[in-house]
């Protein structure tokens, strides 16, 4: 009985995660303007006066304001991480935001594991049930593939491990190194946003998928998926 009962779905087990839905559509509604190329060049000089009068104030307000943001899946990440290599520089903003976003991360990850996950893959049918067996057998590196190619939501990437039942230290640093190529991308390009603001344009936000960016990206989720397509191409003439 008490093992049924630690998979049944309740409204305790569900709470953190309607807790974080919730806040995610308040923050939608409240901050969605609040971050955006508009905003940012609006308040570009009182940003850097915060940021000068006390560095170490300004970089943990920051690393604090992107976990939340991530955590409650608020749009427009995309130019916190911007802002942090405008204030912090390339390195330093890249850091930053990649600690932000991993600590949101992990937030949402431990929520919908201990909240729902163990409840839905005890519910789940047979073809989740084999998901999860090959996602098993190379968290780490579907997980760094995710993470390294941005072409799945990053709020789904970070609820797909946590249903597929992802260890979590193995989330934690997957997350962190997978992202930090993304973040030292956008970083860069923050880094330089003196000069597009003075010329009066907008940066290129698709640098991530040009060519040189994008395709060492690929190689290294390529690689790091190499050892699913191995053991999958060793099991066929097994199974025929």
């Amino acid at each position: 009985m008490a093992r049924d009962g630690a998979k049944r779905i309740t409204l305790r087990r569900a709470a953190p995660l309607a807790a974080i839905v919730a806040g995610a559509v308040l923050a939608g509604a409240l901050f969605a303007d609040q971050l955006s190329f508009a905003a940012l060049e609006r308040n570009r000089e009182a940003l850097l006066a915060w940021r000068d009068r006390n560095y170490a104030v300004a970089a943990l307000s920051y690393v604090g304001v992107y976990a939340l943001s991530v955590t409650f899946s608020v749009p427009g990440a995309l130019w916190l991480t911007l802002a942090g290599g405008f204030l912090f520089g390339v390195v330093f903003g890249a850091a930053f935001a990649v600690t932000g976003a991993t600590i949101g991360a992990v937030a949402i990850f431990l929520a919908a594991k201990h909240g729902l996950g163990d409840a839905l893959r005890a519910r789940a049918g047979g073809w989740v049930k084999r998901m999860e067996r090959g996602f098993a057998e190379n968290q780490v590196g579907v997980m760094l593939a995710m993470r390294l190619v941005p072409v799945m939501p990053f709020f789904v990437a970070n609820l797909v491990p946590a249903f597929l039942g992802a260890r979590t230290w193995t989330y934690v640093w997957t997350t962190f190194v997978g992202i930090i190529p993304g973040g030292a991308v956008y970083a860069s390009v923050g880094a330089g946003l003196g000069e597009v603001f003075a010329r009066g344009e907008r940066p290129d936000l698709g640098v991530i998928f040009e060519w040189p960016v994008l395709g060492p990206l690929l190689g290294l989720a390529a690689l790091a998926l190499l050892p699913t397509v191995w053991r999958a191409v060793r099991r066929k003439p097994a199974e025929s």
